[in-house]
C-alpha cells in the first residue's frame, strides 16, 4: 500500500489520505471545490465547485502517475440534486469514453458548506 500526496489538490482535513495505491489501483478520496493554493472555496455556483473538485481529483491522478481516463468509478454526492444536469454538464468535459462507471447521490450537507464533492477509484 502506498499513500499519495500531491499539492495540486488541497490537503487532507481530517485524520485520511488524498488517496491510497493499492494492488494497481488508486482510491482517492472525496475532492470537494477547495482551491489548493489557497484553502478556501471556490466561488460560484455548482459549476465552478464541479470544475474544481474535478481538477483537484485529475491533480491526484497525476501524482499517481495517471489521468481521468484511468477512472473506472466515481461517485458525486450533491448538496441538491436539482443541481445534477448543471454537475453533469461540467463532468462530461472531464471524462470521454468509455465513460466510468458513476453513482451520484444527494446528502443532507457536505464539508465547509460546499455543493459538491467527487471520489474516484481509478487502475493502472
Amino acid at each position: 500500500m502506498k499513500v499519495l500526496h500531491t499539492e495540486k489538490a488541497p490537503a487532507a482535513i481530517g485524520p485520511y489520505s488524498q488517496a491510497i495505491e493499492a494492488n494497481g489501483m488508486v482510491f482517492a478520496s472525496g475532492q470537494i471545490p477547495l482551491d489548493p493554493a489557497t484553502g478556501e472555496v471556490v466561488e460560484g455556483g455548482i459549476k465552478e465547485q464541479t470544475r474544481q473538485a474535478l481538477t483537484n481529483a485529475a491533480g491526484v491522478m497525476e501524482a499517481a502517475g495517471l489521468t481521468l481516463a484511468n477512472v473506472v468509478k466515481t461517485t458525486v454526492f450533491m448538496a441538491d440534486m436539482n443541481d445534477f444536469a448543471a454537475m453533469n454538464e461540467v463532468y462530461s468535459t472531464f471524462f470521454s469514453e468509455p465513460f466510468p462507471a458513476r453513482s451520484a447521490v444527494a446528502v443532507k450537507a457536505l464539508p465547509k458548506g460546499v455543493l459538491v464533492e467527487v471520489e474516484c477509484i481509478a487502475i493502472k
